[in-house]
């Protein structure tokens, strides 16, 4: 293939991946996947989001089957939930977004990963809420340490406002998203939740159905957190 027609096959590629619709497939069983994602957590604590990480979290997202794909010049598209903590610590019933952004380096066919994100503040979260919110412009966004001791060895470094990982044959690791934008996914939530469903109502609660997979999204979460608290993270 020569450079000409290379280039050709990576923009459309890339311009594939990035039109996708901000809405694909039933969200429910993306919540259902999404819990699949972090009961999966519990099964590599070596390998996995640092106890610290999770007692500050504001909120945490997690993104099931991400699609990246380029030669060279690549997209990412996917579609997950998003809970946050309320005033007592308790997590939320989460919200759907999705997930649209470019690469550029070295690489080469169609990668599906589970994504992690882990919020540290509230802003970010508020950020989203308004609008399209871009990791990297918007907050900052870093790659998160991995394993229990991480968070220790860490410290002084854990600066950023949300850190990001990847999960792909059965790896832990943090990824870099910067450019990667964050929408709320309102089709998903009415379909989910029942019409006239936004974010705010979902994670007061006020919302006319609940289906299993949200609620079990939700105490996975829990459990997670509370495992967290019991290493002393």
């Amino acid at each position: 293939m020569n450079l000409r027609n290379f280039r050709i096959l990576s923009a459309a590629l890339l311009s594939a991946v990035l039109a996708m619709p901000a809405h694909a497939g039933n969200p429910v069983d993306t919540a259902r996947d999404a819990v699949t994602v972090l009961r999966s957590l519990a099964d590599i604590p070596e390998q996995g989001i640092p106890p610290r990480l999770y007692n500050d979290a504001a909120g945490i997202a997690v993104i099931p089957g991400l699609i990246k794909a380029g030669f060279v010049v690549g997209g990412r598209h996917g579609n997950g939930v998003l809970s946050i903590r309320d005033d007592s610590g308790a997590w939320s019933l989460p919200t759907f977004i999705s997930v649209t952004g470019g690469s550029i380096g070295f690489q080469a066919g169609v990668q599906s990963i589970d994504l992690v994100l882990v919020f540290k503040t509230q802003r970010s979260i508020s950020g989203i809420m308004n609008g399209k919110f871009t990791l990297g412009g918007d907050a900052s966004v870093a790659a998160g340490p991995v394993g229990r001791t991480a968070s220790a060895a860490t410290d002084a470094q854990l600066t950023a406002e949300i850190y990001a990982y990847s999960r792909a044959r059965g790896l832990f690791a943090g990824i870099a998203l910067d450019g990667t934008v964050i929408e709320i996914d309102p089709k998903a939530n009415a379909d989910a939740y029942g019409s006239g469903a936004v974010p705010e109502g979902i994670f007061a609660g006020k919302v006319s159905q609940r289906p299993a997979p949200v609620v079990q999204f939700t105490d996975a979460l829990e459990e997670r957190t509370a495992e967290a608290r019991q290493k002393g993270g």
